[in-house]
């Protein structure tokens, strides 16, 4: 933090902040003696020795201050009152921050769980992988089992049919025949009916015509004999 970044301080602040502070002892400021150089020379050493300890520019900060009209002491000690209160700033700023290290340090552990993750999960996924693969195989295997148990079960049937349709046909030939046999005999029957029919009219008509020639016979004779008397 450079010195220019400060607020302007006005002589009245500066007084009424020196009367709040006093006096306070040269301990606070580090590097309170210079040795007896230039002022160029001076002002680079202090600069690079205080930048490391404190966020602004000890050094010029008590020379303006100073050029305010406050005296030494008054000047350090609003210096070191104001170096505490940006350091605690400082400080409560960058608590909830971490370091680069400790970034690093969490990202290496964030790339090594990512690893392990990934590794678990390509794992899981060969397992996955192996699993399904088997479960397929295991079906594909169910599936052709099944197919050849279809197939028997096919030939099974349709043998079965065939030889039920044998079994009907021969039963049904085995029932024609029968059928003829007996049309057959009825036919037979039916002839030896009528041929006996025949028989039975012809004896019946001869008898018959014997029986109408005795009676036109004995009619005659009756019918002769009637005339013979008469005459």
């Amino acid at each position: 933090m450079s010195f220019a970044a400060l607020p302007s301080i006005t002589r009245s602040s500066v007084h009424r902040l020196s009367q709040h502070i006093g006096t306070r002892p040269q301990s606070f400021l580090r590097a309170t003696t210079y040795p007896p150089t230039s002022t160029s020379h001076l002002r680079t050493f202090h600069a690079t020795l205080l930048r490391s300890d404190f966020h602004f520019d000890t050094h010029h900060f008590v020379q303006r201050l100073e050029r305010e009209g406050l005296n030494r002491a008054q000047a350090e000690g609003i210096m070191t009152a104001m170096a505490e209160v940006i350091d605690e700033s400082v400080r409560n700023m960058t608590s909830n921050m971490v370091t680069k290290a400790d970034q690093e340090k969490h990202h290496y552990t964030q790339q090594v769980d990512f690893a392990q993750i990934k590794s678990e999960l390509q794992l899981m996924e060969q397992n996955d992988l192996a699993m399904v693969k088997a479960e397929n195989d295991r079906l594909v295997t169910d599936i052709e089992k099944l197919k050849q148990r279809l197939r028997e079960e096919i030939l099974r049937t349709q043998s079965g049919v065939r030889l039920d349709l044998n079994l009907e046909k021969g039963r049904m030939r085995e029932e024609q025949s029968g059928q003829e046999l007996k049309i057959k005999e009825v036919d037979t029957r039916i002839e030896q009916e009528i041929a006996a029919l025949r028989t039975s009219i012809q004896a019946s008509k001869a008898t018959t015509l014997q029986y109408l020639v005795g009676f036109v016979t004995g009619c005659s004779a009756l019918l002769m004999a009637y005339l013979r008397f008469r005459v």
